[in-house]
């Protein structure tokens, strides 16, 4: 690892090891989004390691040991829980996680006493390293909460090393689903508009009656068609995606859906321009679930 580019206003020791603290002021942050993230992770920090596979399978199916090996130095930003980055760390030489919010903690809970990583509470603007460091550098589910999500990705693409690779998901904005799964969405986005304004105490109760009652009613669904022989069917009915997920995901997903005032959407065709736009080529977009994560090369 290298040797951070500033000096920490402090330094806070975690459970299992020190945690660096740096400025998470800047222009293209929401305070009121990092503080609700923040509380988020603390509530949900308790991922099996079967759970952390599982969906590991699914987001990083594009990540090939060409791009992640023995060899990468690796930066997480927005780490969360730190889930992805446990994830990687059996592939990878050493791991740089960073967030703003108070899920840091929750990471070095999650990561216990795996070596080969060290937490940062940092933001995308103040990311204490110098640019072109890494060999992989990942944004898993966060520029789309971020004010400016082109801007944030060029700030997080100027850390990767010529010849590295960015690697990013994006939420998709439903362009390829029939009109039943948009009215619903639009149904659920004026739900979240009014239930991300609780406490989040409240909020988090809201969103376990919302994974009840919305969520495992077409889950269980989507179930049964698979049991029957109809998964193809199945799977592209609205939540299909949860068909093999816990409930714990579930209720997780359910605060990250309604619980967040700010996020943006994407097309396909819009996820592969931005990312040229932060200069990256030979862009890749997995046709798999979620939808989109994508890699691109930084020539």
């Amino acid at each position: 690892m290298v040797s951070y580019n500033q000096e920490p206003i402090t330094r806070i020791a975690g459970r299992n090891r020190e945690i660096a603290v740096f400025t998470t002021e800047g222009t293209n942050i929401d305070k009121e989004v990092v503080k609700s993230f923040g509380e988020e992770w603390l509530k949900f920090q308790h991922f099996s390691d079967e759970m952390i596979n599982r969906c590991g399978e699914e987001y990083f199916d594009l990540i090939a040991d060409d791009i992640v090996n023995k060899n990468s130095y690796v930066l997480d930003i927005g780490c969360g829980t730190g889930r992805w980055t446990k994830y990687l760390t059996s592939r990878a030489n050493f791991i740089e996680a960073v967030d703003p919010s108070n899920s840091i903690f929750a990471a070095d809970n999650l990561l216990d006493n795996i070596s080969n990583v060290r937490l940062s509470k940092a933001g995308i603007e103040t990311i204490p390293f110098n640019d072109e460091t890494f060999d992989f550098v990942m944004s898993v589910g966060v520029l789309h909460h971020t004010p400016d999500p082109e801007k944030a990705m060029v700030d997080c693409v100027k850390k990767v090393k010529r010849g590295g690779y960015f690697y990013c998901y994006l939420y998709h904005n439903l362009e390829s689903k029939n009109w039943f799964s948009r009215a619903l969405f639009w149904a659920g986005e004026l739900v979240r508009k009014m239930v991300c304004r609780l406490p989040m105490s409240t909020k988090a109760f809201v969103c376990d009656i919302l994974a009840v009652i919305v969520y495992l009613p077409f889950i269980l669904w989507v179930r049964l068609l698979i049991l029957l022989g109809f998964k193809n069917t199945a799977l592209k009915m609205p939540l299909g995606a949860y068909h093999n997920k816990s409930f714990f995901i579930i209720r997780n997903d359910s605060l990250d859906k309604f619980g967040t005032k700010l996020e943006h959407r994407y097309s396909r065709e819009e996820v592969e321009m931005m990312m040229a736009n932060a200069g990256l080529k030979e862009i890749k977009i997995s046709d798999g679930i979620p939808y989109y994560h994508a890699i691109g090369k930084k020539p």
